[in-house]
């Protein structure tokens, strides 16, 4: 338990003296705790926790290491109790459409995705697309959406920016597996010589907009992301929505124009 909670403390990059004042403790308890002279109580080990801003699937692990039962259950989306939730993310979906949408969970895995997709994946293989697809493999991988990508170059390092900084954040294994995975993907066949033509960016709200050629002519999207407000279940707690909206009145009316 000790090493654990010392390890969240120096990831926030917080002293012992800074976390015992948020969680409303004494820096002499909380060092106890960290060498393993004293054992939280199972209060005090929520409190820092929270304090920290663990992950609830983390706060769970906490609380085993200092023997006590998990606070927080583990739900399946196909479980009676998460009815409501699915309802929600089904309106969602449909709700954006003719826009693009998925559901991912902690690992970018995509859950469920609405109609307007197949914009996004046409022509991705089937091995980036099962058993489930993951959105940096498929935005990253050589033969995957960076084949299609305008400004591959500006999207892979804000990806891998982003991805970087959730791993940081969090310590999650899976996530720094995925982050070496995708990282080390080479340029699509024929990017160098397309790379020398130059793809700058005009001005415009977004530093890194989604630019995507397609048969239609080129698509210019930015996205959006949305979570369920104060989980109490650690699916849901790790559940995320990326909206994707049209940038341009061209990608707008294509989009439409292709609605089912």
């Amino acid at each position: 338990m000790g090493a654990l909670l010392r390890g969240w403390r120096q990831r926030r990059r917080l002293s012992q003296l800074e976390l015992a004042l948020q969680a409303d403790t004494s820096a002499r308890h909380l060092s106890c705790v960290e060498t393993g002279r004293a054992r939280p109580s199972r209060d005090m080990v929520l409190r820092l926790a929270a304090a920290l801003d663990v992950p609830l699937r983390e706060r769970n692990t906490l609380l085993l290491a200092a023997d006590y039962a998990p606070a927080y259950q583990e739900s399946s989306l196909d479980d009676e109790e998460m009815a409501s939730v699915r309802s929600a993310l089904d309106m969602m979906l449909e709700g954006h459409e003719p826009y693009p949408a998925v559901v991912v969970d902690r690992c970018w895995n995509v859950l469920a995705g609405n109609r307007a997709m197949p914009v996004l994946t046409q022509g991705v293989p089937q091995h980036l697309l099962e058993p489930e697809p993951n959105v940096f493999r498929l935005a990253l991988h050589p033969e995957g959406l960076a084949s299609s990508l305008v400004n591959l170059d500006e999207v892979r390092a804000l990806f891998l920016e982003r991805l970087l900084r959730q791993v940081d954040a969090t310590g999650d294994a899976e996530l720094r597996a995925l982050y070496e995975e995708v990282r080390a993907y080479p340029d699509p066949e024929g990017y160098e010589e397309e790379r020398d033509g130059g793809t700058a960016l005009g001005a415009g709200p977004f530093q890194v907009p989604l630019r995507v050629r397609t048969p239609l002519g080129e698509l210019t999207m930015f996205s959006t992301m949305a979570t369920f407000g104060s989980p109490a279940d650690v699916t849901l707690s790790e559940l995320a929505i990326e909206l994707f909206y049209p940038l341009d009145e061209f990608t707008k009316k294509t989009l439409q124009s292709l609605a089912p």
